[in-house]
């Protein structure tokens, strides 16, 4: 019988001894995941890593089958504040300590939000969200977006979901009432790998921002990048993180680096590092919906069309923030053909 061995060093914490993984094995965890409707603990992800791909894909395709939603979650962004964000994150155009050339402009106005939400619910999208640079938006700034999600909430039937930083309880109640059902923030990388990224604020500070949407009644979407020079292990780290927050909305971001950031020369992870990856978070997140997000327009259809089997049951659709997207009459016709809904 074939063992995909660990090579790390890795030791079970109740036999005390190094741990391996058959193909049975394999078979069995994804068994025990449908039973139980419970993710693996971070050991056994990280025995995962060296399970040779095609049999973990095929083990997580069944997790996704048997656990997660086949009704394909959709959702388009709009970049509603844009460019001099304070922030240092290594990642981001937008960040004013760097040199990317990106647009500079304040909130846009209730009309700009509801032209662009009426666009994406005539494509089939079923949520609309706001996304806004900056470590936080001022008092009235707050102000002036619950008035515009208010107007945008009776003229375009479509579920809103916010990205506007570190707020408060009190201004997420103010924008739950206006209309805003769910809340984004990303956790962007592991905890023990964050500070290497972002200086200017922390990944502690994020959690509590998630707690304090889902307190004032906000569903919470938070993800990460990968490819940002983390490690495998520390992308395991980070989906026990976002386990832990109780987090069912996941979005998968593929580092597309951006001339003028830190990260502009970080070289591209392969798209069978990609679907590992996938691969695993499914294992770990049996439930969840793993949205594709940023940086996924580069893959092949063929990898594209993979993810949808192995995984991936949610997606934003159309352009990013600052970079292009793929093309969203292409992306539904994937999506059915992976058997999903939309």
């Amino acid at each position: 019988m074939d063992c995909f061995v660990c090579h790390d060093g890795l030791y079970d914490g109740n036999a005390g001894e190094c741990t391996a993984f058959s193909p049975e094995d394999v078979v069995r965890t994804a068994d025990r995941v449908i039973a139980e409707g419970r993710g693996v603990s971070y050991t056994e992800a990280r025995m995962l890593q060296n399970v040779p791909l095609g049999i973990l894909k095929d083990a997580a395709a069944r997790i996704t089958e048997a656990c997660a939603s086949r009704k394909f979650d959709t959702c388009s962004i709009i970049n509603g504040k844009s460019g001099r964000c304070p922030e240092d994150c290594k990642w981001c155009a937008q960040s004013a300590h760097y040199h990317a050339h990106v647009r500079e402009y304040p909130l846009v106005s209730a009309d700009t939000l509801v032209r662009a939400a009426e666009f994406s619910r005539s494509k089939g999208i079923g949520r609309f969200s706001i996304v806004t640079s900056g470590k936080k938006l001022s008092s009235a700034e707050v102000a002036q977006l619950c008035e515009s999600v208010r107007i945008l909430s009776e003229k375009v039937c479509i579920s809103l979901c916010l990205s506007a930083g570190l707020l408060s309880e009190t201004q997420m109640r103010a924008l739950r009432e206006a209309g805003i059902s769910r809340y984004h923030c990303n956790l962007e990388s592991a905890p023990s790998y964050f500070g290497r990224l972002c200086t200017t604020h922390s990944q502690e500070e994020k959690i509590e921002v998630l707690k304090a949407a889902r307190n004032a009644g906000m569903e919470i979407c938070s993800g990460g990048i990968i490819g940002m020079g983390e490690t495998p292990a520390q992308r395991i780290e980070l989906a026990m993180a976002l386990r832990e927050l109780g987090v069912k909305s996941v979005p998968v971001n593929i580092l597309a680096p951006i001339k003028g950031t830190p990260l502009e020369n970080m070289p591209l992870i392969s798209e069978d590092d990609v679907l590992r990856t996938i691969a695993i978070f499914r294992f770990i997140l049996p439930d969840a919906a793993l949205r594709f997000a940023g940086g996924r327009a580069r893959l092949s259809a063929g990898a594209t069309s993979e993810a949808y089997r192995i995984g991936i049951n949610a997606s934003i659709m159309g352009d990013m923030l600052t970079t292009a997207g793929a093309d969203i009459d292409t992306d539904i016709a994937r999506i059915r053909a992976a058997g999903y809904c939309v």
